[in-house]
C-alpha cells in the first residue's frame, strides 16, 4: 500500500499565517492551488507578452507541489524561518528530508516522475517563477484580509509589495499592474 496521495490529501489540515489573526483561514492545499494559477499566468505572461521560453507545464506542477514537505514540517512562520542563516539552513534541510520521506511513499517506478517537482532544482527559471507566484499569493492574502477590515495585514502587505517590486520581474510587475487591483473589488464590481 502506498501512502503518497493520502499524505498529500492532508495538506488541507495545515494552516498558513499561524501568527496572524486572519478573518479567513487558509490552508496549504488551497494556497498551492492559488500559487499554481498565478504561476501559470506568470509563465504565460513571460512567454506571450515578453517573448520568454518558460516551460509552462513544469511551472504549474512545481507550484502544485511546492508545499508538500509542510505536511510533515507544518507551516513555519516566516519570521522564524528566516530569523538567522543557521535556522534558515536547518529548516531547508528539514524540508528536504520531509520531501524525500514523502517521495519515498511512491512506487519506485513513479518516484523519478515526481522528484523534479517535489525536490526541484532551485536554479531554474521555472522554480524562480514559482517563488514569485508564492510571494504574490501572500501579497493577495494581505489584500483580501485588509479588504475584509483586518488591519493586522497592513505591514505585511507593504513589506511583501516592496519585495515584489524589488524583484524587477516583468511578469510580476505586469500581474501587479493588470490583475492585482481587481482583487480589491467587491463581487458586484467584478461583474
Amino acid at each position: 500500500m502506498y501512502k503518497f496521495f493520502a499524505f498529500l490529501n492532508r495538506m488541507k489540515y495545515i494552516k498558513r499565517w499561524s501568527l496572524m489573526r486572519s478573518i479567513r483561514e487558509e490552508n496549504i492545499m488551497e494556497h498551492s492551488q492559488q500559487v499554481a494559477v498565478i504561476a501559470h499566468a506568470l509563465a504565460l505572461i513571460n512567454n506571450k507578452i515578453y517573448g520568454g521560453n518558460i516551460d509552462v507545464n513544469k511551472v504549474v506542477l512545481l507550484a502544485q507541489y511546492h508545499e508538500v514537505g509542510e505536511v510533515i514540517t507544518g507551516d513555519l512562520p516566516t519570521p522564524i524561518k528566516y530569523f538567522n542563516p543557521e535556522i534558515k539552513s536547518a529548516y531547508k534541510d528539514l524540508e528536504k528530508n520531509a520531501c524525500e520521506k514523502i517521495l519515498g511513499m511512491l512506487p519506485e517506478t513513479l518516484m523519478p516522475e515526481y522528484k523534479e517537482y517535489i525536490i526541484p532544482d532551485e536554479n531554474t527559471e521555472e522554480y524562480k517563477l514559482v517563488k514569485c507566484a508564492d510571494r504574490l499569493s501572500a501579497y493577495l492574502k494581505c489584500v483580501e484580509e485588509i479588504k475584509a477590515g483586518n488591519s493586522e495585514f497592513k505591514k505585511a502587505k507593504t513589506s511583501i509589495g516592496n519585495e515584489l517590486k524589488s524583484l524587477k520581474r516583468v511578469e510580476v510587475d505586469y500581474y501587479l499592474k493588470e490583475f492585482a487591483p481587481a482583487y480589491d473589488l467587491t463581487l458586484d464590481e467584478l461583474d
